[in-house]
């Protein structure tokens, strides 16, 4: 799980949007309470990324990970860009061939 949470924050921080996506399935879910509203499959998720990663420019930075068993992490990140500064949790869930399911992200 740390290997995938490395790799997000480094396309996301690129703006890689293809080297993101590559990391989920097709049909996942990223719900995000704090803009209150969940992005489906690939081009949702295309839409959260760009919307709220490459619109904000948006830098993350690992503050924490807690490893819920095999398919499941409780990820801390810092976050900065156009909006200034905030820090938010990121419960992330795989499959069985390590892509991102689902991502259940809250600003705190």
């Amino acid at each position: 799980m740390q290997k995938l949470v490395d790799t997000f924050i480094l396309a996301t921080n690129a703006f890689d949007i293809e080297g993101a996506l590559a990391l989920f399935t097709s049909d996942a879910v990223i719900d995000d309470v704090s803009v209150g509203d969940a992005f489906v499959g690939t081009e949702g998720i295309r839409l959260y990324l760009e919307q709220f990663f490459v619109g904000y420019q948006t830098a993350s930075k690992l503050l924490s990970i807690d490893q819920r068993g095999n398919s499941e992490a409780l990820v801390r990140l810092d976050f900065t860009g156009d909006f200034g500064h905030e820090t938010g949790w990121l419960k992330i869930t795989t499959n069985s061939n390590g892509l991102i399911e689902r991502i259940d992200a809250d600003l705190v």
